[in-house]
């Protein structure tokens, strides 16, 4: 794709692109005012020039849009950039990462077919699966998430989706992703990976074989915490679903907000570069403090994924955690003598965020639930931003100097 001197976007399929090209010129569609940043089109519907283009729009005849619960150029253009990102064939954005997740599992799911999903996942999704989809006759098995044995053996005749997070939230555990496309392609499955802790930037899950990726875009897509959002990439034939489900139940993206994750997307190769620069350096100071029983994140050598995320992953991404030797007590202790980080459960900001995910982010979570995650009283996250990274030690020091 490129734009030619008429300032029209083209498709140019022999032409092939960087990352950092698509992230700045994918998707755009400028309007007859020739303008240079891509425009916002605050508008809830679309005037037709007769009944008979109307009722084609409607019906899906005729290309254009209609009503921007479902079509929208703004929303349009962050869709189909995020979708080059991920080198998918396209795309379908949500109000929120939750409403990414759950329009994918009711577009293509019905009642009495079975989901297999990693323990290692948001608390959030857990819940969404356990306590939400459940109701609506869609089943479930957590399997562990680097035991492929468990993910083979949990597969029945009814299985649609296998889901996951890797790097998982918030353990950084790393899956292997063409292995568990083997598995899934081997049984007829479809492959759910949520890539919002690495982003396109630092890793591309269709590329090594999953079918749908999904985003919490509120998270690093945006990158400074500014509004909620998600999307889902993959190929049309499922996307179309997804698309429908949207337009019949409104989970829409605001075009406002796609103009945000746009404009922020232009950054993100860089902002990841220097999230997981900041990461790497604060894991391995922690790693070596007396107060801290262990770390968990990709890159120290030491981690059981570090040999699979240096395969699969261009950086091993913004987002620790860590245990602090006690428990809880001891976890608010080191999290309230904090004075610069950000006590909130989001990720991807440019500010550092610190948060104890037992008591908040997985706090739904029941207590066996919680041990199989691996989600102890003395674990905190922190999702490492991007100022400079002896500020960011600094305050961690003040944690531990409590302790």
């Amino acid at each position: 794709m490129t734009e030619n001197n008429n300032n029209e976007f083209i498709e140019d399929n022999e032409l092939t692109l960087g990352l950092d090209t698509l992230a700045v010129r994918a998707g755009i569609a400028r309007t007859s005012e020739g303008e240079h940043c891509e425009p916002i089109f605050t508008t809830s519907s679309f005037v037709f020039d007769s009944a008979e283009q109307a009722a084609a729009r409607f019906s899906g005849d005729e290309a254009g849009n209609v009503y921007s619960r479902y079509t929208n150029p703004t929303i349009r253009s962050f869709q189909d950039r995020i979708a080059a990102l991920e080198g998918a064939e396209t795309a379908v954005a949500t109000s929120s990462g939750m409403a990414a997740i759950l329009s994918t599992c009711l577009a293509l799911l019905k009642a009495g077919e079975h989901v297999v999903c990693s323990r290692s996942v948001f608390g959030t999704t857990s819940v969404l699966f356990t306590k939400y989809l459940q109701k609506f006759g869609v089943q479930v098995t957590f399997v562990s998430l680097t035991d492929y044995d468990a993910w083979e053996n949990a597969i029945t005749d009814n299985t649609r989706l296998l889901f996951l997070e890797t790097p998982s939230n918030p353990l950084c555990e790393v899956a292997d992703i063409e292995r568990l496309s083997s598995i899934a392609k081997a049984k007829d499955c479809l492959l759910v990976v949520d890539n919002c802790f690495c982003t396109p930037a630092l890793q591309r899950p269709i590329d090594l074989g999953a079918d749908i990726v999904i985003h919490s875009a509120t998270k690093y897509l945006d990158g400074q915490g500014r509004c909620m959002g998600g999307v889902v990439v993959g190929r049309e034939e499922q996307m179309d679903e997804v698309l429908s489900f949207i337009r019949t139940c409104g989970a829409t993206l605001s075009p406002f907000n796609a103009w945000i994750f746009l404009k922020s997307l232009e950054t993100l190769r860089i902002r990841m570069q220097a999230h997981s620069t900041n990461a790497l350096e604060l894991a391995w100071w922690l790693n070596e403090q007396e107060a801290i029983e262990k770390v968990f994140y990709a890159g120290l050598p030491t981690h059981e994924g570090h040999v699979l995320a240096r395969k699969q992953q261009k950086a091993f991404g913004g987002v620790l955690s860590f245990r602090v030797k006690g428990g809880r007590e001891e976890a608010w202790r080191f999290i309230d003598a904090t004075q610069m980080l950000s006590l909130t459960a989001n990720l991807g900001d440019a500010k550092t965020t610190i948060v104890h995910p037992g008591t908040t982010t997985h706090g739904r979570l029941s207590d066996e639930e919680k041990q199989e995650a691996g989600i102890t009283d003395n674990l905190i996250r922190i999702a490492v931003g991007l100022e400079d990274i002896n500020d960011i030690i600094a305050d961690c020091q003040r944690g531990i100097d409590a302790l």
